[in-house]
């Protein structure tokens, strides 16, 4: 079987490179930077069990896909990784994601300043949550990855997060940033919750600054509030995609709908898009559904959803009935003028979503 790999690396690499014949970009700077983050994970031999529970996939996979669509017609390829050391732990993961930083910084000459005035907040001696640092590399046709990085805001506890947010949009001169998503997003008590903040990793005019809210127990209402803060956006189009992607439910009872926010240096008060995240694998019976659903509400972001097809077989020979997890998440982008969608792929190294956690 052409997925059949003896390491972790050996699999993802072989699924990474399936992906860019999907995409239609070059393989070889993907592969490389798929190395670096993986480090000695790479090696590790698939008859044994993860060297770390990571929370990048359900089945502690370090590595996640993603295909992102826009409605010009352009696609991208983005990585999501956890970086992990040879002796992996909370601590010894926020060091090993730091160095990989500093290594890709004198590669790919990356724009460092926003992340050098808040990255103490997110580097604790004794890091709490599930990870500290997490990375993005994102690829289009020119062949020339991007990348962000994903802070904790309970690196320092669950209690600390509001405060360590505001904490980090101040130094970035964007305390009107925190303002906004406080207001539209951050609502419920006990309910809504920071769980990622983000930089872009270059000095263009539209690297962003970006807060990921979980909103749990969420209705539809709930993620179209929060779209109310994007000016120039539907907002209906949030109802909309809960609506087709997820028919049958009122109430967002399992894995959370998640509401993102972009903040570029035009506007810092005013964000530039909205983001909404639903975890598709909670809210079907197996992946022929999600597949079934994603497949019919592509065409309307302008997508062949024999796109989606062929990323499933760059992946897997699994049957897709035979549960769910592989498309793990299916998110809507609402820009002025622009809507893009994106789907997120699990690699199931370490065999995918247990039974019984959707």
């Amino acid at each position: 079987m052409r997925f059949v790999g003896a390491t972790l690396g050996e699999l993802t690499g072989t699924q990474l490179k399936n992906l860019c014949e999907v995409v239609g970009i070059d393989e070889s700077a993907a592969l490389r930077l798929l190395s670096d983050v993986l480090g000695p994970a790479a090696q590790r031999p698939l008859s044994e069990p993860p060297i770390y529970p990571s929370d990048v996939a359900d089945d502690a996979t370090p590595v996640e896909y993603s295909l992102q669509f826009q409605d010009d017609g352009s696609r991208r390829l983005r990585i999501l990784a956890e970086a992990l050391p040879a002796h992996p732990g909370p601590a010894a993961n926020l060091a090993a994601a730091r160095q990989l930083v500093d290594a890709l910084a004198d590669r790919y000459h990356l724009a460092l300043d926003r992340l050098r005035s808040v990255q103490d907040l997110f580097s604790p001696d004794e890091p709490q949550g599930k990870f500290s640092w997490w990375f993005s590399f994102i690829f289009d046709a020119s062949g020339a990855p991007k990348f962000k990085v994903y802070f904790n805001p309970h690196v320092r506890g669950a209690d600390a997060a509001p405060r360590l947010v505001k904490k980090a949009f101040d130094r970035l001169g964007m305390a009107g940033a925190h303002e906004t998503v406080h207001r539209y997003a951050l609502r419920r008590d006990g309910l809504d919750d920071p769980v990622f903040f983000a930089l872009d990793l270059d000095d263009s005019p539209h690297a962003r600054v970006k807060l990921y809210v979980s909103q749990r127990d969420a209705r539809p209402s709930d993620a179209q509030a929060a779209a109310d803060a994007v000016p120039g956006i539907d907002p209906a189009l949030v109802r909309e995609f809960c609506a087709q992607l997820a028919p049958d439910t009122e109430v967002f009872t399992g894995r959370p709908l998640v509401s993102s926010y972009s903040f570029v240096a035009d506007d810092v008060d005013k964000p530039s898009n909205y983001s909404l995240y639903l975890p598709i694998r909670d809210y079907v019976p197996n992946d022929a559904v999600a597949r079934e659903r994603i497949g019919g509400y592509l065409p309307q972001v302008g997508v062949d959803p024999a796109v989606l097809d062929r990323a499933i077989g760059a992946l897997t020979d699994r049957p897709l009935a035979a549960r769910a997890g592989l498309l793990a998440h299916i998110s809507l982008r609402l820009s002025p003028n622009r809507i893009g969608t994106t789907v997120y792929l699990s690699s199931e190294a370490y065999g995918g979503t247990p039974a019984g956690e959707r």
